[in-house]
């Protein structure tokens, strides 16, 4: 039976779901976001595709999906380079499908083929969907020009709400940063990825505290806000990414405005895993309907 592997390269982590029918295997890696980390991501999607591969041969994989939080750096040369590369050195020999990780968080939520999906995680993003293309995006500007509502976002919230005044919230953000004075907030700051910032977004979540709601409230009304540019408010829209899978206060507001609209997305590299088969499933059609094709006399 033919493999096919789905992987969810993502700015926190990397998974990846080798599928025969059923899962056989797993993997997992630190970040796959090119845009933050350059050519390493593609070191570590390639350590979790390896990982889920096991002791099966990579010969015997039919397809491969990759959902990329971070796809626009698919643009650099060398970063497509780097990806070829890496296919070749696992062994691979099969077509690799590189997409945005909202087509596959789509896939891992819905069977519609249109509609809307919304992640918030280390970033944030909306995408709207037609015929499993992403056809048009808002946000997704990355930690510096946008990802509003996001991980990350949230935590740089926190930080500046710590070191501009005490409260609940601020002695959290103290506690987590390992620093006893708000004056040493800014350094501690100053050494942080997105990704570090985002690890404060459960804090944020979890605790109660007026500082917090007030960020945990923005955050989902800015995603409800980027989601409504790509929305028609008629077809179903996939939640997807940390903060709106888990039982988050931003969920239960954006689940709120969108009624039953709102489908909650699964695993977005067993997403991908199906998008990878329906790729072998295509190909086969394809090869029936030439060998149906009446021959030339």
């Amino acid at each position: 039976m033919d493999l096919v592997i789905g992987v969810d390269a993502g700015g926190t982590g990397t998974r990846a779901v080798l599928l025969a029918g059923g899962s056989l295997g797993r993997g997992a890696a630190g970040p796959g976001n090119p845009c933050l980390t350059g050519v390493g991501a593609v070191a570590e999607i390639a350590a979790a595709v390896r990982e889920a591969l096991g002791t099966h041969a990579p010969a015997r994989v039919a397809a491969m999906v990759v959902g990329l939080a971070g796809d626009s750096a698919l643009d650099d040369p060398a970063i497509r380079a780097a990806f070829a590369a890496s296919w070749r050195a696992i062994g691979l020999r099969c077509p690799v499908e590189l997409v945005g990780d909202a087509v596959t968080a789509f896939a891992a939520g819905c069977t519609a083929r249109s509609g809307a999906v919304l992640i918030a995680g280390t970033g944030a993003v909306a995408a709207r969907v037609d015929g499993l293309q992403v056809t048009q995006v808002a946000d997704g500007l990355g930690f510096l020009l946008g990802d509003e509502g996001s991980g990350a976002w949230m935590g740089l919230r926190a930080v500046r709400a710590a070191v501009r005044s005490s409260s609940p919230l601020g002695d959290a953000v103290l506690a987590h940063a390992g620093v006893r004075t708000r004056e040493e907030l800014p350094g501690w700051a100053s050494r942080q990825t997105p990704s570090g910032f985002a690890t404060l977004a459960p804090i944020v979540c979890g605790i109660d505290d007026p500082a917090a709601r007030a960020i945990t409230n923005e955050a989902a009304d800015r995603l409800l806000a980027t989601l409504s540019e790509v929305d028609r408010e008629t077809e179903p829209v996939v939640l997807a990414g940390g903060l709106l899978t888990a039982a988050t206060p931003i969920r239960a507001r954006v689940c709120a405005a969108l009624g039953n609209r709102a489908r909650m997305a699964g695993d977005p590299a067993l997403g991908a895993a199906r998008l990878a088969a329906g790729l072998v499933a295509r190909r086969l059609r394809a090869a029936a309907a030439d060998l149906d094709e009446p021959a030339d006399t």
